[in-house]
């Protein structure tokens, strides 16, 4: 009893230190932006992930359960990867060059509300009364946020980004629970696919639109501990602590990178929320986690590597 009590300390500790190292990729991608294109960068960090990823692909023999599968489901992979990757993480980086990262990662924190109001007319999916508690808590958090805020020139275009970036997770959440909703694929081979197929996209737009500048040494090991470390370590580790964490545990620790990244925006970045928008970022994290806490107990989702 006292061995599982231990094992399981030593997993949530796992699991703590992934929700960490995602929050670092945002103090990561602010530095790296100051002389990487945005999309190019997301393009660069994603697409070497899948590089990282694709060996173990092949070593378990997921290259054999991808090719029987139906071309249905081979296309929800596809657009799995154009939303969630090209769309919704393009989006991300293009938000985290003009706005702070303590403000996008408010925005975006608000996936989860919108996934549950628009279970109700495309799943059928009715929100409880602690699911309503939540979304309203979150919605109040994200106004107390930016009350005192106004769009200044030069910074709609973050605004803008962030925006598309919120949409496009909603509807990566969405098609998530479209691919797992049978249960039957393997992580890694939904998100080596998917992730392939947005960093791709992402890459290709990039070098077309951006170009890529010359790179020094410390913006290549910005990309490489982004895409080695953060994602495909990251995102392996974690998938290993979910056969241990129940869907409770590992909401909570996921939405502990709410506080995690302000924290580190505030050390690293100079960022400086007032103390208003520390609380509306308590009271939206408050809400965004109860929401959460249902949603995902109800039923499990593809995990998307969204830091």
């Amino acid at each position: 009893m006292a061995l599982a009590h231990t094992v399981r300390w030593k997993v949530v500790l796992q699991a703590l230190l992934v929700t960490f190292l995602w929050s670092t990729s945002w103090v990561l991608i602010k530095i790296g932006l100051r002389q990487v294109p945005a999309i190019t960068f997301a393009g660069l960090r994603y697409g070497l992930a899948s590089l990282v990823l694709a060996p173990l692909f092949f070593q378990r023999g997921l290259l054999r359960r991808a090719r029987v599968l139906p071309s249905r489901r081979w296309l929800i992979l596809v657009a799995l990867g154009i939303v969630g990757y090209a769309l919704a993480q393009g989006s991300q980086f293009v938000a985290l060059a003009y706005l702070p990262a303590v403000t996008v990662n408010l925005i975006l924190s608000l996936t989860t509300v919108l996934v549950a109001l628009s279970g109700i007319p495309l799943l059928r999916e009715k929100p409880g009364g602690l699911q309503w508690l939540g979304i309203g808590l979150a919605v109040m958090g994200a106004l107390v946020y930016f009350s005192p805020a106004a769009l200044v020139d030069g910074l709609w275009l973050g605004f803008v980004a962030a925006g598309v970036g919120l949409l496009a997770n909603v509807g990566a959440s969405l098609l998530g629970r479209q691919v797992n909703r049978r249960a039957d694929l393997p992580p890694l081979l939904v998100t080596t696919i998917s992730m392939g197929a947005g960093s791709a996209l992402l890459l290709f737009t990039g070098l077309v639109l951006e170009g890529l500048p010359p790179l020094g040494w410390t913006d290549w090991a910005i990309i490489a501990w982004l895409a080695v470390v953060n994602s495909a370590f990251a995102f392996t580790l974690w998938n290993k602590t979910q056969q241990t964490l129940t869907a409770v545990e590992s909401s909570i620790i996921n939405n502990t990178m709410m506080i995690q990244i302000p924290i580190l925006a505030v050390v690293f970045l100079g960022e400086r929320p007032s103390g208003l928008q520390w609380l509306g970022l308590a009271v939206a994290a408050m809400g965004t986690l109860l929401v959460q806490l249902r949603r995902r107990a109800a039923e499990p989702e593809a995990q998307i590597l969204a830091s």
